[in-house]
């Protein structure tokens, strides 16, 4: 059986836009009526947090459609258990690249819960951690040295000052382009900073052959697939983001590849807790990630998705299936300008 989640996993969903949010009036045509105006930024403060309904699961209103997983609280809370996952993985760190340490200003694309920023702004009080999302679904109680925004990172990005840490986690699936999401990290990093993608890739392993193509799971595995490719959003960004980065003009750039057994079928005490952790977690996912991709682009009834997932459920929880999700983390750096590098090269000798 699964374990059960940790009692400290944060999972509170009701937020309100911060000051990063709103924009400063001194901006707006001072001809236009203040209680208009106001009226205006009610509205759309209001649809933002109007999350639509379908299948019984609740999505974002902003660029409503385009993320293909669910926003509700089940889905929030899944979130911060699969955070604790890569605590586990990682050793009780949540990032891998030298800016797990030291970095002044970070950015989370896709926070999705923000309990990343959370952990990262409580242990780096000198950071300033900005998460974005397309749901506003993070605490309202959080670091000061914390924030959330809600908007589209496939639309024009606005900041104008730049970061010298940038990080991504599981966003595979959610844009159209990843290179181009890519090139916008790397004219948003300043010299010298650092890019980390954590992603889960598929297909799911197997180095035994105990995972079959006759078996629910695959099957779930390869209708899901079929799916993103139809909404132009591929399941593919795990394997490419080194070559993506490196293609981009980062620099030192470094993968690895982890492994999250399906269930807690390995003897290995560290990724038989692995396994009960992800079991936990992907067992929520199998039927979150296939009903809307498959009620939207595959013409099917909620009813043959629930099937479907409850065919994968059996063969994620059965401990004869020697199976794994891969799990990709990739970082590189934006190359030094040519004084930090005269610098580096100064201490280096």
């Amino acid at each position: 059986m699964p374990q059960t989640p940790p009692e400290d996993v944060r999972h509170q969903h009701e937020v309100e836009l911060g000051p990063s949010d709103a924009h400063d009036e001194e901006g707006y045509d001072s001809g236009v009526d203040d209680a208009s105006r106001r009226s205006s930024l009610t509205s759309l403060r209001s649809s933002i947090f109007e999350f639509y309904e379908e299948n019984g699961r609740t999505y974002h209103s902003m660029s409503a459609g385009k993320y293909f997983m669910p926003n509700d609280a089940s889905e929030v809370e899944r979130l911060d258990l699969q955070h604790h996952l890569f605590r586990l993985t990682f050793d009780d760190q949540i990032c891998l690249c030298p800016k797990k340490d030291g970095a002044k200003r970070v950015l989370d694309l896709g926070t999705g819960s923000g309990i990343w920023c959370i952990d990262y702004a409580d242990q780096h009080p000198e950071a300033e951690v900005i998460g974005v999302d397309l749901s506003p679904v993070q605490p309202d109680f959080i670091p000061p040295n914390c924030s959330f925004e809600i908007d589209d990172l496939e639309k024009e990005w606005t900041w104008s000052k730049k970061f010298d840490f940038i990080i991504s986690r599981f966003m595979t699936g959610s844009f159209a382009d990843n290179a181009s999401i890519v090139k916008k990290v790397y004219d948003q990093l300043e010299p010298g900073g650092y890019f980390e993608a954590q992603d889960m890739a598929l297909p799911i392993g197997c180095d035994d052959g105990t995972f079959t193509e006759d078996s629910g799971l695959w099957i779930w595995m390869s209708w899901l697939m079929k799916a993103m490719e139809a909404m132009h959003r591929p399941f593919s960004a795990a394997q490419n983001w080194k070559s993506m980065m490196e293609e981009a003009g980062f620099e030192d750039v470094v993968e690895y590849i982890y492994k999250w057994p399906i269930n807690g079928w390995p003897r290995d005490p560290k990724y038989k807790r692995l396994g009960q952790w992800a079991l936990y977690d992907m067992d929520q996912v199998m039927e979150a990630a296939i009903l809307a991709p498959l009620t939207r682009a595959m013409g099917w009834s909620q009813e043959e998705v629930l099937l479907l997932a409850a065919d994968a459920r059996k063969v994620l929880r059965d401990p004869r299936v020697h199976a794994y999700w891969p799990i990709y983390v990739v970082y590189g750096r934006k190359p030094f300008s040519s004084k930090q590098k005269s610098s580096v090269d100064k201490t280096a000798a």
